[in-house]
């Protein structure tokens, strides 16, 4: 896909707000362990940035799916990958199947103010005993009358201690495995539900992570998001959207790193010259920008199916795998040629390997990422 002046003059909107608005309070967001996201998604909402492919009937801008890779490698350029990671939740993870199955009603309650920035969303899918297994998950939602008594724990959820409402999947039914799940829109003001711990982690330190409680918690059966007992399948169509956004913040965040290091190894002087002028630095680098640029036009590839209607399931499998791995060796010799200096706290790299370590973990492991490739091709037993 190739980009318009329309397309160029978003991205340098958006880079420029990353630049000016974002970068300068990440340290204070890193210090807190928090971002006040109810504000920072409310001034995003006034400059479009929420629900850029989403119905203009219900608050979202109606544009191209190109325009959501441009906003996911922009931010991906953030000093940390927090915010990344959070916007992501809002945009791309928590709110697609409400957009693509929900009704006019839920749309209007949930939607649109999740659009607008006035509500906060998050995913609720993740448990203590089920993570990539999402067909082991063990919170129930019990029918009376016209409500669901939902009862079980999530895990690890992103943006969990400030969210207004969860995309919650729950068991609905007593059938095993994938069968009789659904997708439930649970208000976190809900009786019952309580934020059980904000959780301490190796990186993305500024994205609250929550363990949540659900007990004896009520919502109406009228929150269920599409058919009861198709949540496991709607589910695992969100989970091909997260992937997505996964391998285009990754472009974004691996070219800085690039660009940061080389900077600085222009700068840094050893034995009477720069140390970008050591072959052996000159030909790591440029092998990791030939690779970020491969998953770049690969990226543009799956945005071209997207927006043609193809299902992108195997697109995304490849390239939330590529993006996983090809992060991690960017992080590590980005740190390796930044020398002593890249392991200590105050420079960027130390925090860009933390962060960067989990995009093979979340939203599916490198080895699910590989479990699910196998399936689709045929090389399975």
């Amino acid at each position: 896909m190739l980009e318009t002046p329309e397309h160029e003059a978003f991205r340098a909107m958006v880079r420029s707000y990353v630049d000016s608005e974002i970068n300068p309070r990440i340290p204070e967001w890193e210090e807190a362990g928090i971002m006040p996201l109810h504000e920072l998604f409310a001034d995003m909402a006034r400059l479009g940035l929420l629900g850029l492919e989403y119905d203009p009937a219900d608050g979202g801008q109606g544009a191209d799916h190109l325009f959501t890779v441009i906003l996911a490698e922009e931010f991906g350029r953030c000093d940390h990958g927090s915010l990344p990671m959070a916007l992501g939740v809002q945009v791309d993870m928590a709110t697609p199947s409400l957009a693509r199955y929900g009704t006019r009603e839920q749309k209007e309650r949930f939607l649109r103010p999740a659009l607008e920035g006035k509500m906060v969303a998050a995913i609720a899918v993740t448990e203590p005993d089920a993570g990539s297994d999402v067909a082991a998950i063990r919170t129930r939602a019990v029918r009376d009358g016209d409500e669901w008594v939902i009862n079980g724990s999530k895990l690890y959820i992103t943006n969990g201690t400030q969210a207004d409402w969860l995309c919650l999947l729950a068991r609905t039914g007593d059938e095993g495995g994938y069968r009789g799940m659904s997708q439930i829109i649970v208000p976190t003001d809900s009786p019952g539900f309580t934020v059980v711990d904000k959780l301490d982690k190796l990186g993305m330190r500024a994205s609250d992570t929550a363990l949540l409680s659900l007990d004896d918690c009520r919502v109406p059966v009228a929150n269920t998001i599409g058919e009861i007992g198709r949540g496991f399948q709607q589910q695992m169509a969100q989970f091909v959207v997260e992937r997505m956004w996964a391998a285009y913040t990754t472009v974004g965040a691996c070219d800085r790193a690039l660009e940061r290091t080389a900077e600085y190894l222009r700068q840094r002087r050893t034995f009477g010259e720069p140390l970008l002028a050591k072959q052996y630095i000159q030909f790591s680098l440029a092998e990791l920008a030939a690779e970020i640029d491969l998953l770049r036009h690969y990226n543009r590839a799956i945005a071209e199916r997207h927006d043609a209607g193809h299902d992108t399931t195997r697109e995304a499998t490849i390239a939330k795998l590529t993006a996983g791995r090809l992060s991690r060796r960017v992080a590590d010799v980005c740190l390796q040629f930044h020398g002593g200096v890249g392991y200590m706290e105050e420079t960027w790299t130390a925090r860009f390997l933390r962060d960067n370590r989990l995009t093979s973990i979340g939203g599916g492991a490198d080895e699910v990422m590989l479990q699910v490739l196998a399936r689709l091709d045929g090389l399975t037993a």
